[in-house]
Protein backbone atom coordinates (compact mmCIF):
# COMPACT_ATOMS: atom_id res chain seq x y z
CA UNK A 1 0.00 0.00 0.00
CA UNK A 2 2.91 2.80 0.97
CA UNK A 3 4.42 1.43 -2.66
CA UNK A 4 1.14 2.49 -4.64
CA UNK A 5 0.96 6.05 -2.69
CA UNK A 6 4.46 6.52 -3.40
CA UNK A 7 3.67 5.92 -7.29
CA UNK A 8 0.79 8.15 -7.04
CA UNK A 9 2.75 10.95 -5.60
CA UNK A 10 5.64 10.61 -8.36
CA UNK A 11 3.03 10.31 -11.49
CA UNK A 12 2.64 13.94 -12.30
CA UNK A 13 6.88 13.81 -12.65
CA UNK A 14 6.41 10.88 -14.56
CA UNK A 15 3.48 12.41 -17.03
CA UNK A 16 5.51 15.35 -17.74
CA UNK A 17 8.40 13.64 -18.57
CA UNK A 18 6.33 11.51 -21.04
CA UNK A 19 4.81 14.69 -22.38
CA UNK A 20 8.56 16.06 -23.33
CA UNK A 21 9.75 12.51 -24.72
CA UNK A 22 7.27 12.71 -26.96
CA UNK A 23 7.03 16.19 -27.80
CA UNK A 24 10.74 16.45 -28.59
CA UNK A 25 10.83 12.84 -29.96
CA UNK A 26 13.55 11.33 -27.74
CA UNK A 27 15.15 10.90 -24.71
CA UNK A 28 18.07 12.07 -25.27
CA UNK A 29 15.90 15.78 -26.17
CA UNK A 30 13.78 15.41 -23.33
CA UNK A 31 16.69 14.71 -21.23
CA UNK A 32 18.31 17.98 -22.18
CA UNK A 33 15.48 20.03 -21.77
CA UNK A 34 14.49 19.04 -17.91
CA UNK A 35 18.68 19.37 -17.46
CA UNK A 36 18.76 15.72 -16.09
CA UNK A 37 20.44 12.61 -17.30
CA UNK A 38 18.83 10.77 -19.88
CA UNK A 39 18.52 7.10 -17.71
CA UNK A 40 16.77 9.70 -15.32
CA UNK A 41 14.43 10.33 -18.23
CA UNK A 42 13.93 6.65 -19.21
CA UNK A 43 13.58 5.56 -15.53
CA UNK A 44 10.75 7.84 -15.35
CA UNK A 45 8.71 6.77 -18.57
CA UNK A 46 9.59 2.87 -17.03
CA UNK A 47 7.95 3.68 -13.44
CA UNK A 48 5.22 5.38 -15.38
CA UNK A 49 4.39 2.32 -17.38
CA UNK A 50 4.79 0.24 -14.10
CA UNK A 51 2.32 2.10 -12.13
CA UNK A 52 -0.40 2.13 -14.91
CA UNK A 53 0.32 -1.30 -15.93
CA UNK A 54 0.50 -0.87 -19.29
CA UNK A 55 2.74 0.28 -22.27
CA UNK A 56 2.67 4.09 -23.24
CA UNK A 57 5.89 4.04 -25.77
CA UNK A 58 7.03 1.54 -28.52
CA UNK A 59 10.53 2.20 -28.67
CA UNK A 60 12.75 1.23 -31.91
CA UNK A 61 16.10 2.42 -32.67
CA UNK A 62 15.00 4.85 -34.89
CA UNK A 63 11.47 6.09 -33.41
CA UNK A 64 9.11 6.46 -30.67
CA UNK A 65 5.47 5.99 -31.34
CA UNK A 66 2.61 6.13 -28.60
CA UNK A 67 0.85 3.08 -27.59
CA UNK A 68 -3.06 2.62 -27.96
CA UNK A 69 -2.87 3.19 -23.99
CA UNK A 70 -0.23 6.12 -24.39
CA UNK A 71 -2.69 8.27 -27.04
CA UNK A 72 -5.24 8.12 -23.88
CA UNK A 73 -2.47 9.49 -21.63
CA UNK A 74 -0.27 11.99 -23.64
CA UNK A 75 -3.15 14.62 -23.71
CA UNK A 76 -3.61 14.65 -20.00
CA UNK A 77 0.62 14.83 -20.09
CA UNK A 78 0.74 17.46 -22.28
CA UNK A 79 -2.02 19.56 -20.08
CA UNK A 80 -0.32 18.85 -16.79
CA UNK A 81 2.82 20.38 -18.29
CA UNK A 82 1.24 23.19 -19.69
CA UNK A 83 -0.61 24.15 -16.74
CA UNK A 84 2.51 23.91 -14.31
CA UNK A 85 4.07 26.30 -16.71
CA UNK A 86 0.89 28.71 -16.38
CA UNK A 87 0.93 28.48 -12.28
CA UNK A 88 5.18 29.02 -12.67
CA UNK A 89 4.56 31.45 -14.36
CA UNK A 90 2.12 33.42 -12.85
CA UNK A 91 4.11 33.02 -9.14
CA UNK A 92 6.88 34.75 -10.81
CA UNK A 93 4.53 37.21 -11.70
CA UNK A 94 3.58 37.39 -8.43
CA UNK A 95 6.87 37.64 -6.76
CA UNK A 96 8.56 40.05 -9.25
CA UNK A 97 5.32 42.27 -10.43
CA UNK A 98 5.71 43.97 -13.43
CA UNK A 99 7.97 47.57 -13.19
CA UNK A 100 4.47 49.42 -14.31
CA UNK A 101 2.15 51.56 -12.70
CA UNK A 102 -0.87 49.81 -11.26
CA UNK A 103 -3.83 50.60 -13.78
CA UNK A 104 -7.03 51.32 -11.82
CA UNK A 105 -10.28 52.26 -13.93
CA UNK A 106 -13.53 53.43 -12.55
CA UNK A 107 -16.87 54.42 -13.40
CA UNK A 108 -17.28 57.93 -13.81
CA UNK A 109 -19.28 59.56 -11.61
CA UNK A 110 -17.58 57.46 -8.56
CA UNK A 111 -14.01 58.33 -9.64
CA UNK A 112 -14.35 62.15 -9.65
CA UNK A 113 -16.48 62.71 -6.42
CA UNK A 114 -14.52 59.68 -4.41
CA UNK A 115 -11.92 58.03 -6.03
CA UNK A 116 -10.11 61.83 -7.10
CA UNK A 117 -9.66 62.61 -3.19
CA UNK A 118 -8.26 59.58 -2.51
CA UNK A 119 -5.60 59.34 -5.02
CA UNK A 120 -2.94 61.77 -3.73
CA UNK A 121 -3.01 60.20 -0.16
CA UNK A 122 -2.79 56.69 -1.76
CA UNK A 123 0.55 57.68 -3.47
CA UNK A 124 1.66 59.11 0.12
CA UNK A 125 0.67 55.73 1.93
CA UNK A 126 2.15 53.52 -0.75
CA UNK A 127 5.24 55.78 -3.00
CA UNK A 128 6.17 52.49 -3.73
CA UNK A 129 2.93 51.82 -6.08
CA UNK A 130 2.66 54.29 -8.77
CA UNK A 131 -0.99 54.77 -10.42
CA UNK A 132 -2.53 54.85 -13.81
CA UNK A 133 -5.75 56.19 -13.15
CA UNK A 134 -8.72 56.40 -15.83
CA UNK A 135 -12.03 57.21 -15.54
CA UNK A 136 -14.37 55.65 -17.59
CA UNK A 137 -16.85 52.76 -18.02
CA UNK A 138 -14.58 49.26 -18.23
CA UNK A 139 -14.54 45.17 -18.25
CA UNK A 140 -11.46 44.98 -16.64
CA UNK A 141 -9.74 45.23 -20.19
CA UNK A 142 -6.09 46.41 -19.93
CA UNK A 143 -7.03 47.44 -16.12
CA UNK A 144 -5.43 45.88 -12.91
CA UNK A 145 -8.59 47.38 -11.08
CA UNK A 146 -11.41 48.52 -11.90
CA UNK A 147 -14.31 50.73 -9.31
CA UNK A 148 -17.45 50.03 -10.98
CA UNK A 149 -21.37 49.30 -9.83
CA UNK A 150 -21.89 46.56 -12.59
CA UNK A 151 -19.13 43.36 -12.37
CA UNK A 152 -18.40 41.94 -16.00
CA UNK A 153 -19.20 39.15 -17.15
CA UNK A 154 -16.02 37.24 -17.44
CA UNK A 155 -14.49 34.69 -16.15
CA UNK A 156 -11.70 34.91 -13.51
CA UNK A 157 -12.80 38.11 -11.94
CA UNK A 158 -12.58 38.76 -8.08
CA UNK A 159 -14.38 41.54 -6.07
CA UNK A 160 -15.17 42.73 -3.62
CA UNK A 161 -18.18 45.02 -2.18
CA UNK A 162 -17.09 48.69 -0.99
CA UNK A 163 -20.10 49.78 -0.30
CA UNK A 164 -23.79 50.68 -1.34
CA UNK A 165 -24.12 54.88 -0.92
CA UNK A 166 -27.69 55.47 0.69
CA UNK A 167 -30.25 56.99 -1.97
CA UNK A 168 -32.85 60.38 -1.41
CA UNK A 169 -34.95 61.84 -3.44
CA UNK A 170 -34.32 65.80 -3.47
CA UNK A 171 -35.39 68.67 -6.14
CA UNK A 172 -34.49 71.81 -6.61
CA UNK A 173 -36.76 74.55 -3.93
CA UNK A 174 -37.62 76.38 -7.53
CA UNK A 175 -39.50 73.04 -8.39
CA UNK A 176 -40.95 71.69 -5.58
CA UNK A 177 -42.64 75.73 -4.93
CA UNK A 178 -43.79 75.42 -8.52
CA UNK A 179 -45.25 71.96 -8.00
CA UNK A 180 -45.51 71.83 -3.99
CA UNK A 181 -43.35 69.49 -2.01
CA UNK A 182 -44.41 65.78 -1.39
CA UNK A 183 -45.72 65.38 1.86
CA UNK A 184 -46.61 61.52 1.93
CA UNK A 185 -45.23 59.05 -0.51
CA UNK A 186 -48.18 58.26 -2.22
CA UNK A 187 -47.83 62.30 -3.79
CA UNK A 188 -44.62 61.14 -5.32
CA UNK A 189 -47.49 59.75 -8.04
CA UNK A 190 -48.21 63.43 -9.43
CA UNK A 191 -44.83 64.55 -10.00
CA UNK A 192 -41.75 64.10 -12.43
CA UNK A 193 -39.54 61.30 -11.40
CA UNK A 194 -35.73 61.39 -12.51
CA UNK A 195 -34.92 57.83 -11.74
CA UNK A 196 -31.80 55.31 -12.51
CA UNK A 197 -32.01 52.63 -15.41
CA UNK A 198 -34.89 50.12 -15.00
CA UNK A 199 -38.05 49.51 -16.61
CA UNK A 200 -39.50 52.79 -17.11
CA UNK A 201 -43.36 51.28 -17.55
CA UNK A 202 -42.91 49.50 -14.42
CA UNK A 203 -41.07 51.62 -11.65
CA UNK A 204 -42.31 50.75 -7.90
CA UNK A 205 -40.35 52.68 -5.33
CA UNK A 206 -40.00 51.42 -1.75
CA UNK A 207 -39.76 53.58 1.41
CA UNK A 208 -39.97 52.64 4.76
CA UNK A 209 -40.46 54.81 8.09
CA UNK A 210 -40.08 52.81 11.31
CA UNK A 211 -42.59 50.48 11.00
CA UNK A 212 -44.17 51.91 8.20
CA UNK A 213 -43.97 50.32 4.66
CA UNK A 214 -44.98 52.61 1.36
CA UNK A 215 -44.60 50.76 -2.25
CA UNK A 216 -45.23 53.53 -5.09
CA UNK A 217 -45.82 53.03 -8.35
CA UNK A 218 -44.06 55.50 -10.64
CA UNK A 219 -43.96 56.81 -14.50
CA UNK A 220 -40.43 58.45 -14.76
CA UNK A 221 -40.00 61.42 -17.08
CA UNK A 222 -35.91 60.27 -17.45
CA UNK A 223 -34.74 57.17 -16.39
CA UNK A 224 -30.77 56.77 -17.06
CA UNK A 225 -28.01 54.82 -16.26
CA UNK A 226 -25.29 57.22 -15.41
CA UNK A 227 -25.91 59.10 -11.86
CA UNK A 228 -24.54 62.29 -12.85
CA UNK A 229 -27.03 63.08 -16.29
CA UNK A 230 -29.60 62.42 -13.42
CA UNK A 231 -27.78 64.62 -10.70
CA UNK A 232 -27.46 67.11 -13.69
CA UNK A 233 -31.38 66.78 -14.50
CA UNK A 234 -32.32 67.04 -10.89
CA UNK A 235 -29.63 70.45 -10.19
CA UNK A 236 -31.78 71.93 -13.79
CA UNK A 237 -35.09 71.80 -11.90
CA UNK A 238 -36.76 68.85 -14.20
CA UNK A 239 -38.39 66.91 -11.70
CA UNK A 240 -37.31 64.89 -7.93
CA UNK A 241 -34.65 62.60 -8.66
CA UNK A 242 -33.65 59.70 -6.87
CA UNK A 243 -29.56 59.91 -6.42
CA UNK A 244 -26.98 58.71 -4.51
CA UNK A 245 -26.89 60.62 -1.01
CA UNK A 246 -23.01 61.38 -1.67
CA UNK A 247 -24.01 63.22 -5.05
CA UNK A 248 -26.59 65.85 -3.93
CA UNK A 249 -24.86 66.37 -0.29
CA UNK A 250 -23.18 69.37 -1.56
CA UNK A 251 -26.46 71.00 -3.15
CA UNK A 252 -28.39 70.25 -0.28
CA UNK A 253 -25.53 71.70 2.29
CA UNK A 254 -25.86 75.11 0.07
CA UNK A 255 -29.74 75.13 -0.64
CA UNK A 256 -29.26 74.58 -3.88
CA UNK A 257 -31.00 71.22 -3.75
CA UNK A 258 -34.01 69.73 -0.62
CA UNK A 259 -34.30 66.56 0.34
CA UNK A 260 -38.10 65.19 -0.58
CA UNK A 261 -39.43 62.80 2.00
CA UNK A 262 -36.38 63.23 4.68
CA UNK A 263 -38.27 61.14 7.28
CA UNK A 264 -38.33 58.20 4.55
CA UNK A 265 -35.92 55.77 3.70
CA UNK A 266 -34.68 54.29 0.36
CA UNK A 267 -33.34 51.15 -0.69
CA UNK A 268 -29.26 52.23 -1.17
CA UNK A 269 -28.15 53.00 -4.75
CA UNK A 270 -25.90 50.21 -6.29
CA UNK A 271 -23.28 48.94 -4.84
CA UNK A 272 -19.38 50.26 -5.20
CA UNK A 273 -17.25 47.61 -6.50
CA UNK A 274 -13.49 46.60 -6.60
CA UNK A 275 -12.89 44.01 -9.61
CA UNK A 276 -9.78 42.49 -10.44
CA UNK A 277 -8.54 39.17 -11.98
CA UNK A 278 -8.26 36.36 -9.69
CA UNK A 279 -4.47 35.85 -10.99
CA UNK A 280 -3.57 39.78 -8.92
CA UNK A 281 -5.62 38.74 -5.62
CA UNK A 282 -2.37 38.08 -4.18
CA UNK A 283 -0.12 41.13 -5.78
CA UNK A 284 0.65 43.43 -2.75
CA UNK A 285 0.00 46.79 -4.82
CA UNK A 286 -3.36 45.40 -5.56
CA UNK A 287 -4.23 44.09 -1.92
CA UNK A 288 -2.57 47.67 -1.10
CA UNK A 289 -4.95 49.44 -3.44
CA UNK A 290 -8.08 47.28 -3.12
CA UNK A 291 -7.89 47.59 1.08
CA UNK A 292 -7.07 51.30 1.29
CA UNK A 293 -10.19 52.30 -0.94
CA UNK A 294 -12.08 50.24 1.18
CA UNK A 295 -11.36 51.71 4.15
CA UNK A 296 -11.80 55.07 2.98
CA UNK A 297 -14.28 55.18 0.60
CA UNK A 298 -16.76 53.72 3.40
CA UNK A 299 -16.71 56.92 5.38
CA UNK A 300 -17.42 58.83 1.92
CA UNK A 301 -20.45 56.81 1.41
CA UNK A 302 -22.20 56.78 4.67
CA UNK A 303 -24.55 59.82 5.37
CA UNK A 304 -23.16 62.45 7.96
CA UNK A 305 -24.37 62.67 10.80
CA UNK A 306 -26.87 65.95 10.09
CA UNK A 307 -27.30 64.92 6.57
CA UNK A 308 -30.93 63.48 7.33
CA UNK A 309 -31.70 66.74 9.22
Amino acid sequence: MIGHRMNLIWLPAQLAVLAKVVDLNGFSAAARALGVPKAAVSRAVADLERTLGVRVLERTTRRLSLTAAGRIVYPHAKRLVEETETAQSQIARLRSPPARPLRVAADPTYGRVLLTPLVPRFLESFPQVPLEVVLQATDLDGCDVSLCTRVPDLPGVAERTLGAPPAVLCATPAYLQERSTPQRPEDLARHDLLTPEGDSSDVRLLLSRGAQRAEVRLSPKLTVNDPAVLHAATAAGLGIGLLPEFLCRQGIATGKLKLVLPDWSLPPAAALRAVYPEILGADPRVQHFVDFIAANIVPALAVPAHGRA
